[in-house]
């Protein structure tokens, strides 16, 4: 059975760049725009990884991190921030919410499948 993976971004191209790098490779994908529209769509919906851009309108990247790790079932989901942020601070903020990584756009479709395999195989 295939993997499943969230991707979150406000971007409908970068959605549809990551959505279609993973589905070559083999992982089923669900998007959503923000946050609030991933917590929506997931409602204890397993998924074996979600990635998020950073900064996205109603409820940004670090604060969907928080909201999923606030949640029994997303506890130990790997969390990967898609984010042209490369500061420190912020890689900070994004580790004290509960980001397993980091990924700073653009990136290349390889990169993000090693990412990704390394996370969920």
């Amino acid at each position: 059975m295939a993997k499943v993976i969230m991707t979150v971004d406000d971007s409908a191209s970068v959605r549809q760049m990551v959505g279609f790098t993973l589905r070559q490779a083999g992982y089923e994908v669900m998007e959503a725009a923000d946050g609030k529209d991933a917590l929506a769509k997931l409602r204890g919906r397993a998924v074996d990884m979600v990635l998020t851009d950073l900064n996205m309108p109603n409820m940004n990247g670090i604060e969907l991190t928080r909201a999923l790790r606030a949640s029994a079932s997303y506890k130990f989901v790997p969390i990967v921030l898609l984010t042209t942020e490369s500061q420190a601070a912020k890689k900070q903020e994004g580790k004290a919410a509960g980001a397993t990584g980091w990924i700073v756009k653009p990136f290349k479709p390889e990169q993000l499948l090693k990412v990704v395999k390394k996370v969920v195989g």
